[in-house]
């Protein structure tokens, strides 16, 4: 199962985190964990190299942790490109919810 956390600031998102495996099928068959990869990769790619924000970043297999900086935490690029990863990762979790579970947790970071 992929378990995915959305931190937030108040109503801010700051980042997420991202564990484990679906399960839905086989490892390059998989669509439900290649829906979550694209959509929190892109999110990454957004922030760091097309809006240039300082952001931490931690990914390996099964896990993902990106966490934007206090400075760029109000910038309304970021957060629209992170409002709509966690709308895509949650019709996601919802549609699988088998395979997908995914909570919000605020004021962590």
């Amino acid at each position: 199962m992929t378990k995915i956390i959305i931190f937030k600031q108040e109503k801010l998102i700051s980042g997420f985190q991202i564990k484990g495996h679906s399960r839905f099928a086989e490892a390059g068959a998989d669509i439900v964990c290649s829906g979550i990869s694209t959509a929190s990769q892109m999110t990454l790619v957004g922030l760091s190299e097309v809006l240039n924000l300082q952001v931490e970043s931690e990914i390996r297999d099964g896990y993902m942790f990106v966490h934007l900086g206090e400075a760029d935490l109000k910038n309304p690029s970021a957060q629209a490109i992170l409002e709509a990863m966690e709308k895509t990762l949650q019709e996601i979790a919802n549609e699988y919810a088998r395979f997908v579970k995914m909570e919000v947790k605020k004021d962590v970071y």
